[in-house]
């Protein structure tokens, strides 16, 4: 079993950053792409931004040039640097990560979230 907790969101200020982490533990044989997802109240979750084991980032177009994606392989952690929030911004942050079993079975992990709010 693969448990991943994410922490850092909280409270911010319009225009203001935040740095989400999330780290994975438990059983781990082979950590693939990992990811953030976000859901605003009454919304359908959605993609904000992955990152695979070599290093290649996409983003979702609403928060480009403000999200930044990066992991720590030997830490089994990924990370969300937010800058220039928005209001729109304001959302429950979810970590996923797909692995490898030591059997070969692809698995789909996630975490409980954290919010993130963004208010003035």
């Amino acid at each position: 079993q693969v448990q991943l907790v994410e922490s850092g969101g909280g409270l911010v200020q319009p225009g203001g950053s935040l740095r989400l982490s999330c780290a994975a533990s438990g059983r781990i044989f082979r950590l693939n792409a990992m990811g953030w997802y976000r859901q605003a109240p009454g919304k359908q979750r959605e993609l904000v931004a992955t990152i695979t084991s070599g290093g290649s980032t996409k983003y979702a177009d609403s928060v480009k040039g403000r999200f930044t994606i990066s992991r720590d392989n030997a830490k089994n952690t990924v990370y969300l640097q937010i800058d220039s929030l928005k209001p729109e911004d304001t959302a429950v942050y979810y970590c996923n990560a797909v692995g490898t079993s030591s059997m070969g079975y692809v698995m789909d992990y996630w975490g409980k979230g954290t919010l993130v709010t963004v208010s003035s």
